[in-house]
C-alpha cells in the first residue's frame, strides 16, 4: 500500500472478502492500520481503478475494478485442493482460481520469479499473458532493514553476547507446531539462558485458529521459561533480521530467513503439501534438519560450524527474483491502470522503509534456574543457567537459584540461592536478607537488588557485602542480574573460595562474556554466626513444584 503515494492523488481503502476460515480479527486489524476500511458490501457497491489482493478467490469477481493478485508469501508453493480443485496445481496458479466462464479473472498476476511462469503455463496457460515478474517487495524491505539489526536484537534480548534462536512455524498438521508442539519449550529449556535468547514467530492462521488466548495458554510454560512470542501483526521481519539461528518448516518466514543467510534448520519439511517442483519443496530436501528428539544445543552448534549459505543460494534464487528492483517493478504495475486518470508514475524508485522493531508479547522473566559452574584456570567463575519449568524439568544438573518474587516459600527452601530482583521494594534490602536468613537459614547465598548495577549479598554464615559491576573504559557499564550474581558467588564458594576473599572481586563468565564484579565489606550484622561457615554443597532433589506453575 505504501507504494501507492497519497501525494499522487490516490485514495486507498481496505476490505475483507468473505470465505476464509481464518478471518477472525482481520477487519479490526485493517481498520486500525490507518487506511480507510470498507465493509465487503460497501466495497462491492463502488467502482475502483485498481484492486490489489494477496490471493485470488471467486468472490473477488464481484469487485468493479481491474484485479492485481500478488503472492502473500515467498512465491506459490502449497497444494490446497480446497481452493484449486485438484492435487497438482499450487494455490494461486490453478485454473479454478484464475478462470471463470472461459475468462481470466485477474488483470495482472504477480509472480516473484520466472520459474513460476513455467508452472503457470502448465496449470493455466490462458493466464500466462497476464503474469508479471514483480519480485518480492517484502524481502527487499527485509534486506534494506539489515542495518537495523542491532536495534532489533536489543528488543529481543540478544545483547551482551547472547545469540538469538527464532522458531518459525506455519499452520497445518505438517507444520513445525503441528508435528512438534513441544519444541519451543524444549528449545528454551535446553539452551543456557545467558548465552541464548529464543523467540517464536507463528503464522497468523495459528492465532486465528486457536485465538490469542489459546496460543498464550499453550505457550505459557515456554514463555515462563523465557520464550519471546512475536505477535502476528508485526515483528516477524525484524526477527528474521535479528536472528542467528532459525528453526522452522516450509513456511515463507523460514524461507526468507535462509535467503537472508541465517543458519536455518528444518524441524518439519511440509513436503506432503508442497508442489513437488516448487523451490519450497527443493528447500525441504536440501536444508539442514533438526531432530527435535535429539540434543538441541549440540545440533545448533554443529550446524552453525558447518553451515554455508551458498549451498541454498540456488534454491533461494529460483524463488526470489528481481529483489533489488521489486518495489520499482511492482509500483509500475500498480500505477499502470491509473494512467488514464493522469496519474503519473513517480520518477524515482521507492526507498524501502525499515521494518518496525519487534514487540514481543509481554511476559515475566524466568524465576527459577538450574545452575552449574566451575572456577576456571584464570580464576574466573564460569556459570551456566537453564530455566526450570514444573512438569518438564526432571533431573537437576546442579543447584537451584530462585527469585524471591517467583513463588511459594516452600520452593525457596530447596534452593541454594535466593534473590530479590526488585530494587524499589517495600522492605529495605538489609532487612530483607536478615529476615530471610532468620526465617529459613538454609541458603548459601541471599541477594537483594539495590539498583541496576548494585546488589546486597549475604553469605551463609552472616557475611554481608555490597556487589557492583565494574566499569570498563570505552564500554557501557553492564547491568547486574541478582540471580546470576548469587549463582556465581555460590559456584565460587562450593569450589573452595573463602568468603573473606570476595572483596578482591570476581570475574563472572557466561559463555564468551565476562563481567567484573567488585565487592565492598559491610559492618557485621550477625555476630552470632561464623563468617566462614562452609556452604552447602549437596545437590537438591529434582523439583516437583515451580513458582507460579502449580504441581509438577
Amino acid at each position: 500500500m505504501r507504494l501507492l503515494r497519497a501525494e499522487d492523488g490516490i485514495e486507498k481503502y481496505c476490505t475483507v472478502n468473505p470465505g476464509s476460515a481464518f478471518g477472525d480479527g482481520l477487519d479490526a486489524y485493517l481498520a486500525a492500520s490507518g487506511v480507510q476500511f470498507l465493509s465487503w458490501q460497501e466495497a462491492t457497491r463502488r467502482s475502483f481503478d485498481l484492486a490489489v489482493a494477496c490471493s485470488v478467490h471467486p468472490t473477488m469477481r464481484r469487485l468493479d475494478a481491474p484485479l492485481m493478485v500478488l503472492p502473500h508469501g515467498a512465491g506459490y508453493n502449497r497444494l490446497v485442493s480446497e481452493s484449486t480443485g485438484d492435487t497438482s496445481s499450487p494455490a494461486g496458479l490453478s485454473r479454478k482460481e484464475l478462470m471463470r466462464r472461459g475468462k481470466v479473472v485477474p488483470a495482472t498476476i504477480g509472480v516473484s520469479h520466472e520459474e513460476q511462469l513455467t508452472r503457470l503455463a502448465e496449470t493455466c496457460p490462458e493466464a500466462l499473458p497476464h503474469a508479471r515478474v514483480v519480485g518480492d517487495w517484502c524481502f527487499q524491505r527485509i534486506l534494506a532493514s539489515a542495518p537495523q539489526r542491532d536495534r532489533y536484537r536489543a528488543r529481543l534480548g540478544a545483547v551482551h553476547g547472547r545469540r538469538l534462536v527464532v522458531v518459525h512455524s506455519t499452520w497445518s498438521e505438517h507444520s513445525l507446531l503441528g508435528r512438534w508442539p513441544g519444541l519451543p519449550l524444549d528449545l528454551v529449556t535446553s539452551l543456557p539462558a545467558d548465552e541464548f535468547a529464543v523467540a517464536a514467530v507463528f503464522h497468523p492462521n495459528v492465532w486465528a485458529r486457536h485465538s490469542r488466548g489459546g496460543v498464550l495458554e499453550r505457550l505459557g510454560p515456554a514463555m515462563d521459561a523465557g520464550l519471546m512470542l512475536i505477535p502476528p501483526q508485526e515483528g516477524w521481519r525484524a526477527a528474521v533480521i535479528a536472528s542467528d539461528w532459525v528453526v522452522g518448516d516450509h513456511g515463507s518466514t523460514t524461507f526468507y530467513s535462509a535467503a537472508a543467510e541465517r543458519v536455518t534448520l528444518l524441524a518439519a519439511t511440509g513436503l506432503d503439501e508442497l508442489h513437488p517442483l516448487s523451490p519450497a519443496a527443493e528447500f525441504g530436501h536440501k536444508a539442514p534438519r533438526l531432530d527435535p528428539r535429539g540434543d538441541l544445543y549440540a545440533q545448533l552448534l554443529a550446524v552453525a560450524d558447518a553451515y554455508d549459505p551458498d549451498t541454498l543460494r540456488p534454491v533461494v534464487d529460483r524463488q526470489l527474483g528481481s529483489v533489488d528492483k521489486s518495489g520499482e517493478i511492482t509500483r509500475q504495475e500498480m500505477y499502470a491502470p491509473l494512467a488514464k486518470h493522469g496519474v503519473r508514475l513517480p520518477h524515482s524508485a521507492p526507498e524501502p522503509d525499515p521494518v518496525p522493531p519487534p514487540e514481543p508479547v509481554p511476559a515475566s522473566p524466568p524465576t527459577t534456574y538450574d545452575v552449574t559452574g566451575a572456577v576456571g584456570e584464570d580464576g574466573a567463575v564460569e556459570v551456566r543457567r537453564w530455566p526450570v519449568v514444573a512438569g518438564h524439568h526432571t533431573e537437576a544438573r546442579g543447584f537451584y537459584a530462585v527469585a524471591a518474587e517467583g513463588g511459594p516459600h516452600r520452593w525457596a527452601q530447596s534452593a541454594e540461592v535466593v534473590a530479590r530482583t526488585t530494587a524499589d521494594a517495600e522492605v529495605p534490602a538489609v532487612d530483607w536478607v536478615r529476615d530471610t536468613a532468620r526465617q529459613y537459614g538454609g541458603h548459601n547465598v541471599l541477594v537483594a537488588a539495590l539498583d541496576e548495577y548494585r546488589a546486597l549479598v549475604r553469605l551463609r554464615g552472616g557475611l554481608l557485602v555490597e556487589a557492583r559491576t565494574e566499569h570498563v573504559w570505552g564500554a557501557p557499564r553492564p547491568s547486574l542480574d541478582p540471580l546470576l550474581l548469587g549463582s556465581a558467588v555460590n559456584v565460587w564458594l562450593v569450589n573452595g573460595g573463602a568468603a573473606g576473599d570476595l572483596t578482591r572481586g570476581l570475574l563472572v563468565r557466561t559463555g564468551a562474556r565476562g563481567v567484573g564484579i567488585g565487592f565492598s565489606r559491610q559492618p557485621g550484622e550477625f555476630p552470632s554466626e561464623s563468617p566462614t561457615a562452609a556452604p552447602r554443597t549437596h545437590r537438591p532433589p529434582a523439583p516437583r513444584t515451580s513458582p507460579g506453575c502449580g504441581t509438577g
